[in-house]
């Protein structure tokens, strides 16, 4: 197993990767949006992603964007994607993005990594298993519609 920083020349790796993503999450297959918005993210260098290799195959990524809390007057990470392929789940893959993603917010002596997913997403337990505490406080969406 390895885990890389992508760069724009893995972007037809992380493309295919995230258009998996999203079908996971119920949304319709468009590897051309995502390609555009993958490409946006490493061009305009606003997130950083993870990507997991299993050999030379990509298997799975995390995205982490840049934050900031003005309370603490720190930056932060929000890790918006997490994703490893059905074929290679329970391998480790998760535990081992997630530590890197750790590593990265210890590198940038960011305050740490928050974190959103559906209530009934089993991956919840892997995040309690590796220290996240999950936040109590209520949450509000706005969608501009």
């Amino acid at each position: 197993m390895t885990i890389i920083q992508a760069n724009l020349t893995h972007l037809d790796q992380v493309a295919t990767l995230f258009n998996q993503y999203r079908i996971f999450y119920r949304q319709t297959p468009n590897l051309e949006g995502s390609t555009r918005f993958i490409k946006d993210r490493l061009t305009k260098q606003d997130s950083i992603i993870l990507i997991a290799f299993a050999e030379k195959k990509p298997v799975g990524f995390t995205q982490l964007f840049h934050s900031f809390s003005s309370v603490s007057m720190q930056p932060l990470f929000i890790l918006n994607d997490l994703f490893v392929n059905e074929n290679y789940r329970k391998q480790g893959y998760g535990v081992t993005l997630l530590n890197e993603a750790k590593a990265v917010c210890k590198k940038h002596n960011y305050k740490g990594l928050a974190l959103q997913t559906e209530r009934t997403n089993p991956a919840q337990k892997l995040y309690e298993s590796l220290g996240w505490k999950q936040d109590q406080d209520l949450q509000y969406f706005w969608t501009n519609q």
